[in-house]
């Protein structure tokens, strides 16, 4: 078994209950000043994330690059976080908080350097991969650090909160996007969040302390590389669908039938990897040296939670990025435009936060679950009807009642998977959440991509116009996405809150 030491260093503050007995749950000053410094610098990783949808129309102009490789831009980020962050779960328990903070700022601050200077395609998608880098290790360390010191009662209270400073981000990212590429080059994007980066390193890098304890197991290299085989394999697979079969003659079907053979083989190496992958967690958990624990798993609610959100993000990351291309490639409106119909949206679900956060701790996930599923999947059904004449303000309307239904949902399946485990998992349960999300995201935004591709091309070949074909390719990626959310109708009834368990006795452990 590992070895476990309390973590070194002035000012470590080790995870003890926040309140006394009998006294209303409540955070210390210096837990609540780390947590709103990780939450300060998610933002910023969020804030970046969310520019590059409005983005990808631009780039495919000033780049010279198709839609199927801009997508990759978005795809190559989230994909990296699925790679990174199931090591995460075990960086966490190796190194202290301030160390992981400065770690992940680091990489972050750097990525965007690169992407500021970047002269073309090739180097920018290097720069988003670095990016991609530090706002894996982000995610989990705030994640980790709140399930560490929030005490269970005002968990959902919290998430709540943490949900209006989560939701600013997307609130802001696409319109200010617009803004820059209204005004600016695109390089301005990433010229405006970099002195922000540097900011919130140079804050955290002074004011984080230290929370819980560290091991010192070594890190198992070969767990590593079948992560990044897995995850990489099944999700550039995917993004081979539609590569292919574009004009006509002996090179389109040549084009099709690589772009086959390489869909099959990369799903076949991915779905070999993650198994090795799996196997080779389960020997070392055995000793407490796996990269990523999967004895969570041993809980049945935390499983049903991973599968619902991990539904729910393919559905959802998939069709919000073919939501700028079909506003701007269809209906033939601006960025900026583009970033004002997403914006009542992301506000809204900011402010349903402290709500839906209340009504979870007093109520549970039932009442937030059934609605969020019912709504989320109702709205992608309707996005099925967009076409060239539907209206702006009704998109937007559309948009914004699609994010209050995820909000609905996202708030207690975070809080419910995290909360159904004991705090020695909590690490590689962030791990999980987080690499569910993104793998999940990056596979729906591959999946989107391939289907709206091809559908583009089989009506272009039929001698539809490009607006026309647009048109059908972006009804085809709706129509997926929304066949896609039918199981969230199911899974909405089966998870529970898990402080309704017996303390100290967490489901499937």
């Amino acid at each position: 078994m590992a070895a476990i030491e309390t973590t070194p260093g002035t000012g470590s503050l080790p995870a003890v209950p926040s309140s006394a007995a009998g006294a209303a749950p409540r955070l210390r000053p210096e837990e609540s000043r780390v947590i709103w410094l990780l939450l300060a610098a998610a933002f910023v990783a969020i804030l970046n994330e969310t520019t590059m949808g409005v983005a990808i129309p631009h780039l495919i102009t000033d780049l010279g690059i198709t839609a199927l490789s801009a997508q990759w831009l978005t795809t190559a980020f989230m994909l990296t976080m699925a790679v990174v962050i199931p090591i995460t779960g075990f960086l966490l328990r190796r190194f202290t908080t301030r160390a992981m903070f400065i770690a992940a700022m680091g990489l972050f601050s750097l990525g965007t350097l690169i992407a500021f200077l970047s002269p073309g395609f090739p180097m920018l998608l290097a720069a988003r991969v670095v990016q991609a880098s530090g706002t894996a290790i982000m995610m989990p360390l705030l994640m980790t650090t709140l399930m560490t010191v929030v005490p269970a009662a005002i968990r959902g209270r919290m998430m709540g909160r943490v949900s209006i400073v989560m939701s600013l981000a997307p609130a802001i990212g696409p319109t200010l996007a617009g803004a820059i590429l209204n005004n600016f080059e695109w390089r301005w994007i990433f010229g405006i969040v970099l002195p922000i980066a540097i900011v919130a390193l140079v804050v955290g890098a002074r004011w984080i302390h230290n929370l819980g304890e560290t091991t010192r197991a070594p890190i198992d290299v070969l767990s590593v590389i079948l992560s990044a085989l897995g995850f990489g394999g099944l999700v550039f697979g995917l993004s081979q669908l539609g590569a292919g079969g574009h004009g006509s003659g002996a090179d389109a079907a040549a084009a099709s039938a690589a772009s086959t053979t390489t869909l099959i083989v990369s799903l076949a190496v991915g779905v070999v990897a993650l198994g090795l992958f799996g196997w080779r967690q389960v020997v070392l958990q055995r000793k407490d040296d796996a990269l990523l624990d999967l004895r969570v798993f041993r809980s049945a609610n935390f499983s049903l939670s991973i599968a619902q959100m991990s539904v729910m993000s393919m559905a959802f990351f998939g069709a919000i990025t073919v939501v700028p291309l079909y506003l701007q490639d269809v209906v033939g409106v601006d960025p900026l435009t583009t970033g004002l119909v997403v914006l009542p949206g992301a506000l809204a679900m900011g402010l349903a936060g402290p709500v839906i956060g209340r009504i979870y701790d007093r109520w549970g996930t039932t009442v937030l679950l059934v609605p969020g599923a019912v709504i989320t999947s109702a709205m992608l059904w309707f996005y099925t009807t967009f076409g060239a004449e539907t209206p702006v303000w009704l998109i937007a309307v559309a948009q914004t009642i699609l994010s209050f239904g995820l909000a609905l949902s996202f708030t207690p399946l975070f809080t419910a998977s995290l909360g159904s485990l004991q705090p020695k998992f909590y690490s590689y349960g962030s791990a999980v959440v987080g690499t569910a999300q993104q793998v999940a995201g990056a596979a729906g935004i591959a999946l989107m991509f391939g289907v709206m591709a091809a559908a583009s091309s089989a009506a272009t070949s039929s001698g539809a116009d490009t607006v026309a074909a647009g048109a059908a390719g972006t009804h085809a990626a709706f129509l997926t996405a929304a066949f896609l959310s039918l199981p969230l109708l199911v899974g909405a009834f089966l998870i529970r809150k898990p402080a309704d368990a017996p303390m100290g006795a967490p489901a499937g452990h």
